[in-house]
């Protein structure tokens, strides 16, 4: 029995939303699918692939680049088969109280490709984080590390659900 394939591309600037990818994939594998994590701006191809889920960090209200050019890349290819997409970046825990809705651009693409869902997480700003911007934010308090392990590993286990995958 051949396994399903999915991959699990994301843009992401400082890390944070790797992260995230990261533990989908990892959820997905542990859910029985052959899962590639990838860099966004590396995907060239999705053919191989029975699903794809794609994430990107927010900044600004704006999806980040290598995720937005990834979809509108390999558009074709990702309307004829399950797409899931994600968002990362409120530096808060508004994405743990309430389901908060893809950015204007983000429900473009969603039409665009027909994707099944998109879910906002919490995103992160540590002392780790590069830039000035992260630094000053930590700095004065306003920093932290908002992704919830437990609701990422429920929505991968919900995608291999309906991808097929028994737990």
């Amino acid at each position: 029995m051949n396994r399903k394939r999915v991959l699990v591309a994301y843009g992401s600037r400082h890390g944070a939303t790797k992260g995230i990818a990261d533990e989908i994939g990892r959820t997905l594998q542990a859910d029985g699918l052959d899962t590639v994590v990838l860099p966004a701006d590396t995907v060239t191809d999705v053919s191989g692939y029975d699903g794809v889920v794609l994430g990107g960090a927010l900044y600004a209200g704006r999806w980040n680049g290598k995720a937005r050019r990834c979809a509108r890349r390999n558009a074709e290819q990702l309307r004829h088969r399950p797409v899931y997409l994600f968002s990362s970046g409120p530096v808060d825990s508004s994405a743990e109280q309430h389901d908060i809705p893809p950015v204007a651009g983000v429900a473009r693409r969603m039409k665009e490709l027909g994707a099944r869902e998109h879910i906002t997480f919490g995103g992160a700003m540590t002392a780790e984080t590069p830039g000035p911007v992260g630094r000053s934010m930590v700095r004065h308090g306003k920093g932290g590390d908002f992704r919830n392990p437990a609701r990422i590993q429920e929505w991968a286990h919900h995608i291999g659900t309906e991808l097929g995958t028994t737990r």
